[in-house]
């Protein structure tokens, strides 16, 4: 590589180094230079660490300092240390985040993909390129479920698909070890990648761990419920069931939860003694690739579990439809969810579908209003909003509708809005600019048809950069705007009002949706009629989006069939064979025998 600093004029180097120490108010802060070939010279600030193969991208800046002098050179690197970037107010500082670069993690290696293709990561908070990650088709799904399906028979089944229980659940919590040792990376990872609040991506850690932990003990517990007996109205014949790994799975999972989601469904897979294929979606890969490297770490069986990274329509089309994989699981929108059904149909193999929402809270007139309030926040705007469970469709009595809706402004309003790895973030980034420019066309949607927005509905005026969008509160809505009606994965609450709590159920219930719903009340038995009426798979009461390792999840009609979590998930994964033995001396005597 070239001398970046003999191509540059010694005087130019003083010129900016005098421009920057004149801006020097604060701390002392290191600056790389970047030299843009044909472009000017932009400094960005970094952080150096001990890592190699690794790009880091540490500090976000309002608009990066710019010389205005443009250099013919080629894209080299050099530092500039001890100078201070300094505007009117303090510089926000994040916290540098190393970026591996990552292969393919296929049959227990890092593997090249076969077109040697990459996709680059953008953090959107800062709209930034901050690395890349492969990009996997056809060719490579093949290479890895052919990695799979050898994992599941090596040994005839003895290594890993009819090993014990006690045996699967060892590698399980030596993974859910390895995520908690590294917790702290894996939570910046996340935030850089997906833009969710660094806190709530350190609670997504806890709970990856705690989700390997619980499915370690399913898988102990497997070896003492087999061959559980099931009693039969005849004597002479006895009956037991054996549970089995249903084979090689394909997993394929959305960008809001990206290393959760994938435990989700790895987990369970794993400890029912399945192989799987994990594609993560392609806009948040960065942690489900950590995981292969966790996974080299504890020993886990080569083929055991592989990672593909890489396009919807290229590797995720390729694994749904591949006839050697055994079942697909999925968790993404209605209508993707719709075509890997279709794929899977093809082979006539099992699905469960986990898909997306536009789910209700109903608050009554008799609540704590403020409590209600923070629920109601916390149903719509955590994660940023992008949640498929998202009670993003507010009914609110008519009696307490003007205070509430008051107070919820106001409550709204004091949500932090930053980059996601500042201390006390409580709403960053969308996850993309596609995504972005979706929730803001649903806004536009809905002024135009008529609806108000109380507050919020576009980008922060002290966010200049990012896919960053005010939480929003949206009125004056009917039932039949769209906005109210379709998924917007985004920081959107719309408002209605109900007089009586028939309204309010019929209300709830007036969506193709199916996945949610939260009821707020003092009157328990008034929660324990919503309860019943409500048409959806998971209703809270009194609060909103806590979700357990241990208790189902799942949704009905356009949300989605199957549930994950708790037994009823490991039961995906797992296959029932009936054994039933005849055990009389006496003949059957159905058939006369044949005279001699």
């Amino acid at each position: 590589m070239a001398d970046a600093s003999s191509a540059i004029p010694a005087a130019v180097l003083r010129n900016l180094s005098d421009k920057l120490y004149e801006k020097q108010k604060m701390q002392r802060l290191s600056y790389k230079i970047i030299i843009k070939q044909q472009s000017t010279l932009a400094f960005w600030p970094v952080i150096s660490h001990p890592w190699t193969n690794v790009t880091s991208v540490g500090v976000h800046f309002p608009p990066p300092l710019t010389t205005g002098l443009s250099l013919n050179h080629s894209s080299e690197l050099l530092t500039l240390t001890h100078f201070t970037h300094s505007l009117s107010s303090k510089p926000k500082m994040a916290i540098s985040v190393p970026i591996p670069s990552r292969q393919l993690f296929i049959d227990g290696e890092w593997r090249e993909p076969v077109q040697k293709n990459r996709i680059t990561v953008i953090n959107p908070a800062t709209e930034l390129v901050i690395g890349d990650i492969p990009a996997a088709t056809a060719e490579d799904v093949n290479v890895a479920v052919e990695a799979a399906r050898k994992a599941l028979k090596r040994n005839g089944g003895k290594d890993w698909a009819s090993a014990s229980g006690a045996h699967r659940a060892k590698y399980l919590r030596a993974i859910a070890s390895k995520i908690i040792e590294k917790k702290s990376e894996l939570a910046k990872l996340e935030a850089i990648d997906c833009g969710k609040p660094l806190e709530e991506a350190a609670c997504d850690m806890d709970d990856v761990a705690g989700c390997f932990e619980y499915n370690a003990g399913l898988a102990e517990e497997l070896d003492k419920n087999q061959n559980a007996s099931v009693s039969l109205p005849m004597e002479t014949f006895k009956c037991h069931l054996i549970k089995e790994p249903i084979g090689v799975v394909g997993l394929i999972t959305p960008w809001n939860y990206p290393l959760l989601m994938a435990t989700w469904k790895v987990a369970p897979a794993l400890a029912a003694g399945c192989v799987a294929v994990l594609k993560p979606s392609e806009l948040a890969s960065l942690t489900c690739l950590e995981l292969g490297e966790i996974c080299r770490e504890v020993g886990l069986p080569p083929g055991v579990l592989n990672i593909l990274t890489g396009l919807g329509q290229e590797a995720g089309a390729s694994l749904a439809s591949h006839p050697d994989v055994d079942k697909i699981a999925f968790t993404g929108s209605s209508a993707t969810g719709s075509k890997v059904m279709t794929a899977a149909a093809q082979n006539v193999k099992p699905v469960t579908l986990e898909l997306g929402g536009k789910s209700p809270i109903v608050v009554f007139d008799d609540v704590d209003i403020d409590k209600a309030v923070e629920w109601t926040l916390v149903g719509c705007f955590w994660t940023n909003g992008q949640i498929c469970s998202a009670t993003s469709r507010l009914l609110v009595h008519e009696s307490i509708a003007e205070e509430f809706v008051d107070k919820l402004v106001k409550w709204t309003k004091n949500i932090k809005i930053s980059d996601p790895l500042e201390e006390g973030c409580r709403l960053g980034p969308i996850v993309s600019n596609g995504q972005y420019e979706k929730v803001l066309s649903f806004v536009s949607t809905a002024k135009s048809e008529g609806a108000t927005v109380l507050c919020g509905g576009g980008r922060p005026q002290h966010l200049e950069k990012g896919f960053y969008i005010e939480p929003t509160i949206i009125t004056n809505i009917t039932s039949s705007t769209q906005i109210w009606k379709e998924e917007v994965f985004g920081p959107v609450l719309c408002v209605k009002t109900f007089t009586t709590e028939e309204e309010a159920i019929d209300l709830a219930n007036d969506t193709h949706y199916g996945l949610a719903s939260a009821v707020i009340s003092n009157d328990l038995e008034r929660c324990d009629r919503v309860i019943k009426a409500s048409d959806v798979g998971v209703v809270w009461v009194n609060c909103s989006q806590p979700c357990f390792s241990q208790a189902p999840w799942g949704g009905k009609k356009s949300s989605g069939f199957g549930r994950e979590l708790g037994q009823w998930g490991l039961e995906n994964y797992q296959n029932v064979k009936q054994v039933t033995r005849y055990i009389s001396d006496e003949a059957w005597g159905w058939y006369k025998p044949p005279s001699h």
